[in-house]
């Protein structure tokens, strides 16, 4: 690995020994600090910003207390909520060391230290905390750019961005595919907010929220007199959209009529009230969505052909949560902030084995579940760190009897699998990604049988 990738890791501990073993073992992998006391800490955090810090509760001047440690983990986590602090304790120590876990801890490992456990810890622990590092510059940026809350790293997401920044200075109508939950609205809401109209209204209709028989009124407005129950004048949604944008939810679930209607007005631009006979002339962009498969609609007779060429001149796939990779603790962590903060509850964070359920799960609500998820867990939980079962999520019967042996190997899946897939297969760059060589990595995908076929790229 080179010097200058090396994640910096802080040591707190005063027994020479341990020391001494810890810088032999990870000094290669680690740009590696010690401290023996908390002052000596907390000068030497503040001054590093370690990601990662491996923190002894036995401290002097109260070696044989866990005082001194707990006051040394408050500092440094007040220094950076994100920071990721792993306790290591004694068995004697092991229920001051779940207290250390319960205010604001990673995670914790009993004396004595098995050392491959260690390195595994370690590479979990910097993973998460550089993901979670990645999503406030993320946030920070799409605070900026105006995406309205559309938190992404991944590739997938990356494009979606791009095809909004293109398509959002056009007038040309755009149809957004994606499961539920995937953010079609806010993917509206930003081409929106990033066009010529954004100084427009953005009106939203939920093509399958609004009885049939009121929908046709509902869009199209009607004139006084028109049937039984118009006493005014009203002008339809797609008329209150004109200047702006306006965004046609579920569209896969317009009826018949009104599919000829909505093919009228995008054909010609203008709208008639029911009961009127003047057309009136729209000027709006039409953003449309739908989790349905239009093409099979067509298909079936259900949906008009030529009502779909009019709304898919351009078309952007929403992708799945599940396809999304580190998103999903990018979204969970943006969530837990968001959410922490509107209640008053400060420096929660997750545990790890909530951090490994949630990219196990797979999510067919997508973010709107993830979302309502974390939301529950936030205002449910008593402790610092989130649960799995807060998140009422659950490993499966095989995982919860894993041994020790089992669970490693599979996480240790899970990382490269994920370090391949951002390296787009690339042998080399996913090595150097992930800290190993490339011959290292050769005999890991061979001994957690990832096909090399499958996973790799020529260079």
């Amino acid at each position: 690995m080179k010097e200058e990738h090396k994640p910096k890791l802080l040591l707190v501990d005063d027994d020479e020994e341990i020391c001494t073993q810890m810088k032999w073992a990870l000094g290669s992998d680690y740009d590696l600090s010690m401290a023996g006391d908390r002052a000596d800490a907390v000068q030497v955090f503040g001054r590093e910003r370690s990601r990662v810090v491996l923190l002894d509760l036995g401290l002097p001047p109260k070696a044989n207390e866990p005082d001194e440690g707990l006051a040394t983990l408050d500092e440094i986590i007040s220094l950076d909520p994100l920071v990721k602090v792993i306790i290591i304790s004694g068995q004697s120590e092991k229920k001051n060391a779940i207290r250390a876990v319960g205010a604001g801890a990673y995670d914790f490992l009993v004396k004595p230290i098995e050392m491959e456990e260690l390195k595994l810890v370690l590479r979990r622990a910097v993973h998460v905390a550089n993901l979670e590092h990645e999503h406030r510059r993320l946030r920070e940026e799409t605070q900026v750019e105006g995406f309205e809350g559309m938190v992404g790293a991944s590739p997938e997401m990356h494009g979606v961005f791009a095809y909004i920044r293109k398509v959002a200075v056009t007038t040309a109508p755009v149809l957004l595919l994606g499961e539920s939950g995937t953010g079609k609205e806010l993917a509206a809401l930003a081409i929106h907010q990033r066009s010529p109209r954004k100084d427009g209204p953005f009106i939203a209709i939920n093509c399958n929220g609004i009885p049939e028989t009121l929908l046709e009124s509902e869009l199209f407005g009607h004139e006084k007199g028109a049937f039984t129950g118009a006493h005014m004048q009203r002008k339809g949604l797609i008329e209150s959209a004109t200047g702006g944008t306006l965004f046609l939810d579920e569209v896969g679930e317009l009826p018949p009529q009104i599919q000829v209607k909505l093919l009228r007005f995008l054909q010609e631009q203008t709208v008639q009230r029911i009961g009127g006979r003047q057309a009136i002339n729209i000027d709006t962009r039409v953003v449309a969505a739908t989790n349905a498969d239009l093409q099979k609609a067509i298909h079936d007779g259900r949906f008009r052909e030529d009502l779909y060429f009019r709304l898919a001149v351009i078309v952007i796939h929403l992708p799945p949560l599940r396809e999304r990779g580190d998103d999903v603790t990018l979204l969970a962590t943006d969530f837990l902030y968001r959410y922490a903060a509107q209640i008053g509850k400060k420096r929660l964070a997750f545990a790890p084995d909530a951090l490994h359920a949630l990219h196990r799960h797979p999510w067919p609500g997508n973010v709107r579940e993830l979302q309502n998820r974390v939301k529950r867990a936030v205002i449910m939980t008593e402790g610092k760190r989130l649960t799995v079962d807060d998140l009422e999520l659950t490993e499966s019967s095989n995982t919860s009897r894993a041994t020790l042996k089992e669970a490693r190997e599979a996480v240790e899946k899970e990382v490269v699998t994920r370090a391949l897939t951002r390296n787009q297969g690339k042998i080399t760059s996913a090595a150097a990604d992930l800290g190993i060589s490339r011959p290292t990595l050769y005999e890991l995908m061979d001994k957690l049988q990832i096909s090399r076929g499958d996973r790799s790229k020529s260079e």
